[in-house]
């Protein structure tokens, strides 16, 4: 049997039970998990995924036996699954992408624990987790500073961004004069498909809307968008990878003028990837991801995101794209989860250490009192 390379980690990822990794269609989340599955084989280390029976994933797959990330019953089973998989393994770590409570039965085990935010974060399961989480052993990441700046007052948390498969977008350097404007995303109000029209009228642009229009939304979609439809704007339903990376590589601009806080916004580093500039509402994570005047522009209403129309001539789109990939590629995404991965056993191997070598006047083992949330700075300090 070959001997285990110290860099070699072996780690549990966990995904929520609803759509397949990678997913056939939509699955924003489902994604990530994906790419930071592959790169994390593709580097050498054993990985174990949680997730969907029907994922398609280079590792070992534990299916979940629950289908519903909100049916008490089949939280139950999930957490169950979850608990023996980590009982009959050796796992370095536990990489959770779905629900907190599927750890409960883990939270008080010294195994180190990551719980990653892709959207708002209920902050009092926080609170408890943290509560119950032996010495320190949990710590949580968001996928935006708009994310992680919620949970810091409450535990150590750090940031990572998401990615987009950037082999999967192909630049087009020079755009036709012509070229349309581009909505991609859920057709509903919270993403601001109308507001797109409004800026597609107003600059007399073309306008190609993509997406899929959730039941509830339907209302919206007749009222706010079907009455606008002609030759100047259109929809064109949901579109597959392909047709996406066509779509956003031909498109003057990605509009994103979003009415809600964005947790991240992928479809924003997939435009990049493609050199396509991003014109969007500062919402949420939208001006991290946006970097202002050079991968696209950062509005505060309609008026403004139309100005920025007239501006992406000054925008060079080969500097989108390598500007894009420093931050928001799959390599950058995993290597930073590695970074993450190996601070935090570091922390856990020293503070074994310090117990193993004390010998305090109770005759219990003293345990280190370094907490994790020191991890950056001590990695800055020993870096220097």
């Amino acid at each position: 049997m070959k001997a285990k390379s110290k860099k070699q980690m072996n780690i549990l990822v966990t995904c929520d039970p609803e759509i397949p990794v990678p997913p056939l269609a939509y699955g924003g989340i489902e994604r990530i998990v994906d790419l930071l599955v592959r790169g994390l084989v593709e580097r050498g280390h054993s990985v174990t995924l949680c997730a969907n029976a029907a994922s398609t994933v280079p590792c070992q797959l534990v299916p979940w036996k629950g289908k519903k990330s909100q049916h008490l019953p089949d939280v139950v089973r999930n957490t169950v699954t979850l608990t023996a998989t980590v009982r009959k393994n050796r796992f370095d770590l536990v990489h959770s992408f779905s629900r907190l409570a599927y750890m409960s039965f883990i939270l008080p085990t010294g195994i180190p624990k990551i719980m990653s935010y892709q959207r708002e974060p209920s902050l009092a399961q926080i609170k408890k987790a943290r509560l119950l989480a032996k010495n320190d052993s949990l710590i949580f990441t968001g996928c935006s500073d708009y994310i992680t700046d919620q949970i810091v007052p409450f535990a150590p948390a750090f940031t990572v961004y998401n990615a987009a498969p950037f082999d999967k977008y192909s630049l087009q350097k020079v755009m036709a004069a012509d070229a349309p404007l581009v909505f991609l995303g859920r057709v509903e109000e919270i993403k601001g498909t109308y507001e797109a029209i409004q800026v597609a009228q107003k600059t007399g642009r073309g306008l190609i809307i993509a997406g899929n229009i959730p039941v509830y939304a339907q209302a919206y979609f007749d009222t706010k968008v079907r009455p606008f439809l002609d030759q100047q704007i259109r929809y064109i339903g949901p579109v597959d990878d392909m047709q996406k990376n066509n779509l956003l590589r031909s498109a003057a601009a990605l509009l994103m003028p979003i009415q809600w806080n964005e947790p991240f916004g992928i479809v924003m580093a997939e435009a990049m990837a493609c050199g396509t500039p991003v014109i969007g509402m500062s919402k949420g994570a939208v001006p991290e991801v946006v970097e202002e005047g050079m991968t696209g522009f950062c509005c505060t209403g309609i008026d403004e995101m139309v100005a920025s129309v007239g501006k992406l001539d000054n925008i060079n789109r080969l500097k989108v794209r390598s500007r894009a990939a420093e931050k928001f590629s799959a390599q950058a995404m995993v290597e930073n989860y590695v970074q993450l991965y190996n601070g935090v056993l570091k922390i856990k191997r020293k503070r074994k250490e310090y117990a193993q070598n004390a010998i305090p006047n109770s005759g219990k083992p003293i345990v280190a009192s370094t907490p994790i949330a020191e991890l950056d700075e001590k990695q800055n300090a020993e870096k220097k």
